[in-house]
């Protein structure tokens, strides 16, 4: 009998909220600002949004908080939408912050009447000013007790763009007492001549988030509104609009964000990197986009096991990178088909092998599957093997090639080395080695026993192929944290590229939604950027955490 998974805090509220019948059917969302492309941390508030409505019998509706027009495009909204069903889920409906402008404006003038909200003229200096400190309260301004007549006409005139950038915005009148700083006179409107990538020039006035926010959870009727723990000091603003305007009383609940080692998670210093250069678009597979990381070959499967085993928690803390890579090497290791890949050739002559002959060798498509099948694999002569295989004065536990060494071929048959050749420079060249025709594997008969197994590609049937390896984007673990530029900690070796790989001549119709083990190297998957008669490959992942050895040796 297995033991029954225990709820985390948002569950027990939520089967309590339907116990006492708070709530016929439970309503979340999803509200991204469309000025940039999801990260890894957007995809643990997916699976929990999505989750919770999906377990209870509710509805998530996608919202996307577009109130700022100068930096929000059709681009991210589009990719946001594919990032989503790319995980493996799908809203109930789709909204826009902006769908509720109409309303919103008549909200602010509801609060304009009950003497709750003013026009203000005063510069952005001055309001932050007026404001006080968490230890001084703030002082009211010039404008904060306009009539209600003369604060209708103006924010009707802010409307109509007679006013420019700047000049004038709406603000509630609370209390600039208030020990949380939210609540001293917020600004609910700000001037922007600015064209929205919906609603065009219509508007010039848009609402600041914690109005269109909260406002459009009512709206909307969203019974659990779920947010990150820095926005627990918004919860009472939010609160008090809906106690002001009497509206349906969403309510907000807060849970830790999702922070990774090793990389930023701020969409403002990923765009930098973007827009400098650093990294070749949004879904450069060094990035923790989620279309960054399935260009690099993870699965939904994997972020979705990683966002379930960090769970849902009150307090922030930073998760290993790792537990993320060891998500999607257990996903990989069960559906990857195995193909043989050699990164760093040289040559492998078998001197008493028949020149020309050719025999096709069969090769388990997945070990894990009984159902994968095999595959045929050339073998002949000349053979493409990796330099790291070759040692010409071995160490004591070395079991690949070495003079006098014998070895298996994966697949194959047994060789024992018996010379090599170097260049100039010193470099190996090429090593020559008996092969044993009664060793063939899968066939008895040989009594040569040997401890290494190495892999190996057909040089008269070999492809070639762009390899791209990846490590971690930036040297530290947490880079946000460094002072200074944090574009300076960045790590000049997060992407090595191997021009020419030699690949199994299967491999020349490798299909991009496929995902690959290149036997001993590590998962591999396709990249957009192959044409025909030039793969590209990416490295998802390495076999084994080589990260936590290099780690270990530092620290020795």
């Amino acid at each position: 009998m297995t033991e029954e998974k225990s709820l985390n805090f948002l569950e027990e509220i939520i089967e309590q909220d339907i116990k006492d019948g708070k709530h016929p059917q439970i309503h979340t969302r999803f509200p991204p600002e469309p000025n940039g492309y999801l990260h890894i941390g957007h995809s643990k508030s997916i699976c929990l949004n999505f989750g919770l409505a999906a377990r209870y019998g509710g509805q998530t509706n996608l919202r996307f908080d577009d109130t700022n027009p100068t930096t929000e495009e059709t681009e991210y909204v589009d990719s946001i939408k594919d990032d989503i069903r790319w995980l493996g889920f799908q809203w109930d409906n789709e909204r826009y912050a902006s769908d509720y402008f109409e309303e919103l404006y008549r909200m602010a003038v509801t609060l304009i009447k009950k003497g709750l909200a003013y026009v203000d003229d005063s510069t952005a200096e001055q309001i932050a000013l007026s404001k006080g400190t968490p230890t001084e309260q703030g002082r009211p301004g010039p404008n904060r007790d306009r009539s209600v007549e003369e604060n209708l006409e103006l924010f009707e005139a802010m409307r109509a763009g007679k006013f420019p950038d700047g000049s004038r915005t709406l603000r509630a009148k609370i209390d600039l007492a208030s020990p949380n700083m939210h609540m001293r006179d917020p600004i609910l409107y700000r001037i922007k001549h600015a064209h929205h990538h919906r609603t065009g020039d219509a508007w010039c006035i848009y609402p600041m988030y914690d109005f269109a926010h909260g406002q459009s959870d009512s709206i909307e009727h969203i019974t659990h509104s779920i947010c990150t723990l820095e926005f627990i000091p918004h919860r009472p603003l939010y609160d008090w609009f809906i106690e002001k305007l009497d509206i349906f009383p969403s309510h907000q609940y807060e849970f830790a964000r999702l922070n990774l080692n090793y990389t930023v998670m701020s969409k403002r210093k990923l765009l930098q990197l973007v827009n400098e250069g650093f990294v070749s678009g949004w879904d450069d597979p060094r990035m923790p986009t989620i279309s960054g990381l399935r260009r690099r070959g993870y699965t939904p499967e994997s972020i979705r096991d990683f966002c379930d085993r960090v769970g849902i928690a009150k307090r922030e803390n930073i998760i290993d990178v790792s537990l993320l890579e060891f998500c999607i090497r257990e996903h990989l290791n069960k559906i990857a088909l195995r193909r043989m890949a050699v990164l760093d050739p040289i040559k492998l002559i078998l001197t008493n092998y028949p020149e020309g002959e050719v025999e096709i060798m069969e090769g388990e498509n997945n070990p894990e599957d009984p159902n994968a099948g095999t595959r045929p694999v050339p073998f002949s002569r000349e053979l493409w093997i990796e330099r790291e295989d070759f040692m010409e004065v071995p160490s004591k536990k070395w079991f690949r090639l070495a003079p006098g060494a014998v070895v298996r071929l994966k697949n194959a048959y047994i060789v024992r080395c018996d010379d090599f050749t170097k260049d100039d420079e010193g470099n190996v060249t090429e090593v020559r080695a008996t092969y044993l025709p009664e060793s063939r594997s899968g066939e008895e008969g040989s009594s040569v026993k040997v401890k290494g197994t190495i892999h190996w590609i057909s040089a008269a049937h070999a492809i070639t192929a762009e390899i791209r390896l990846y490590d971690r984007l930036f040297r530290s673990e947490n880079p946000a944290a460094e002072e200074g530029d944090f574009k300076d900690d960045l790590n000049p070796e997060s992407l090595t590229v191997i021009p020419a790989a030699y690949l199994e001549p299967g491999m020349a119709d490798a299909d991009p939604a496929t995902k690959y083990q290149f036997i001993r190297k590590g998962y591999f998957v396709l990249d957009k950027d192959s044409r025909p008669g030039k793969l590209v490959f990416n490295q998802t992942v390495t076999l084994k955490d080589t990260w936590a050895k290099e780690v270990k040796k530092e620290g020795a």
